[in-house]
């Protein structure tokens, strides 16, 4: 839907006059996200409750333009890019804590709050919110709920659905509903709230959130691994879970990033292994040694050539400190990259990882893979410069490439970063035609306008984005 000229008065009229942006340069600042794609609103508002949402929706829907609902625009796939201009309605000041139940282990949220803080914040009451996405200390907890977000943790703990309990939402018609309950069961009715979580931004606007919390773990124990084949790191992951220890993480490094990471920190990293994984388990204390004892003698067995275990605070800094590198790291490859979150089953990492060196050798890239071996999702970073055609051309056909093998492996295109535009063209490559068909017939039975964050998910061209 291409925008028309915006009711501006009526914006002034609900979210206040400084709460709409109209000027380029303010306009600019919401135009693009971590995807580095970008598209120019023709207006932003900030609107200060779930009613003046729910207005401007209404006025979206009478004068036929878009909406995009936006968070702290971190996201990875151009979710929240403004495509074809319209209105960004930005949730960063419904950033309220609304309560925090110690008893029930619930937490009632907006949508602007920062997912760290909100972390800190219930471990002031011992407990513990676990979806810990690399952008946490930025990005929003509406933002992760519309995406899905995971992280490291999603292997033991699971991904930002599993603690979704409730929404306050407005739909793309304006209207104001709510879903799900504050209890840990409830089954009235469709399940809109497992619906609308990781909609995208597509079928409504949080404005409040209900969360599940858990008892925060007494300790934490970490742990790494060398391993000269990347295989017998595959081994070792899969013999760690079959042998009834679920780490709280379990990460793990291929060899071109622990080159990368090197190259960057000069910190003596194995770089002639093939991987490294990076272990924790958390819960009682007088239980982890002996947790993270049997998983240092199954890497052993598994082939490490090398083990430590930190012994202190100080030293789980410096075993992390590889793992956290990373983003700087690649950043002196290449000025550019596309970032795919392909995941697997955990047997399969081995093929995944060969099929992407041979790639990397057919396209003649850079692709550097690291991530959550314990739940299979793997970050396969092609490094590129996007100004150079030729190269960008190649690393477009080795993502067509490598979603094939990973659909033949039998995994999926996206554990944590979603579809939005970057992946669009490949949804139906998973979900098949009648898939698709059916997620469409939601989308216009909600939003028979298609007024709400239009071009994403069921777009099949991405190429006016390039670049």
């Amino acid at each position: 839907m291409r925008s028309r000229s915006l009711p501006i008065l009526d914006f002034v009229r609900i979210a206040g006059k400084e709460n709409v942006l109209t000027s380029p340069e303010e306009r600019c600042c919401y135009s693009y996200d971590a995807s580095k794609l970008k598209a120019l609103p023709d207006c932003v508002v900030l609107p200060g409750t779930a009613e003046e949402v729910a207005a401007l929706v209404k006025l979206a829907n009478r004068d036929h333009f878009s909406v995009f609902p936006r968070g702290a625009g971190s996201g990875m796939v151009g979710a929240s890019i403004p495509v074809g201009g319209g209105l960004v309605i930005s949730l960063n000041r419904l950033n309220r804590i609304l309560e925090v139940d110690s008893d029930n282990m619930t937490a009632v949220v907006e949508p602007g709050v920062v997912t760290g803080d909100f972390q800190k914040r219930v471990l002031q009451h011992g407990l513990f919110y676990p979806p810990d996405p690399a952008s946490l200390p930025f990005s929003t907890l509406g933002g992760n709920v519309a995406m899905c977000a995971g992280g490291p943790r999603a292997v033991k703990y699971g991904v930002t659905r599993d603690y979704v309990l409730g929404l306050e939402v407005v739909l793309p018609t304006g209207n104001l509903i709510r879903t799900g309950t504050r209890t840990m069961k409830g089954v009235v009715g469709y399940d809109l709230t497992r619906l609308l979580v990781g909609s995208e931004g597509t079928l409504g606007i949080f404005t409040k959130i209900i969360l599940r919390l858990l008892p925060a773990p007494e300790g934490v124990r970490t742990l790494v691994a060398i391993f000269p084949r990347i295989d017998d790191a595959a081994r070792a992951v899969c013999t760690i879970i079959r042998n009834r220890i679920i780490p709280s993480t379990l990460e793990l490094l291929d060899q071109a990033t622990l080159q990368a990471v090197e190259n960057y920190l000069h910190m003596g990293l194995p770089i002639k292994c093939e991987a490294l994984l990076l272990i924790e388990v958390d819960g009682r204390d007088k239980l982890l040694d002996d947790d993270v004892g049997r998983i240092e003698t199954i890497c052993r067995e598994a082939e490490a050539s090398e083990t430590e275990i930190a012994a202190t605070p100080s030293d789980r800094e410096r075993l992390w400190q590889a793992r956290r590198a990373i983003s700087p790291a690649l950043g002196q490859i290449r000025p550019g990259k596309i970032n795919e979150d392909v995941t697997v089953p955990r047997t399969q990492i081995p093929a995944l990882i060969r099929a992407i060196r041979s790639l990397a050798e057919k396209y003649r890239l850079v692709i550097v893979c690291f991530g959550h071996a314990g739940d299979g999702n793997i970050h396969t970073n092609i490094m590129l410069d996007r100004k150079d055609r030729d190269e960008l051309s190649r690393a477009e056909q080795a993502v067509h490439e490598l979603f094939r093998t990973v659909l033949d492996l039998g995994g999926t295109l996206s554990g944590e970063h979603g579809i939005g535009i970057t992946k669009s063209p490949f949804l139906q490559w998973e979900v098949g035609a009648e898939g698709f068909e059916a997620m469409w017939k939601i989308k216009h039975a909600l939003d028979p306008l298609n007024i709400l964050n239009p071009g994403k998910m069921f777009v099949s061209n991405r190429a006016f984005f390039r670049g």
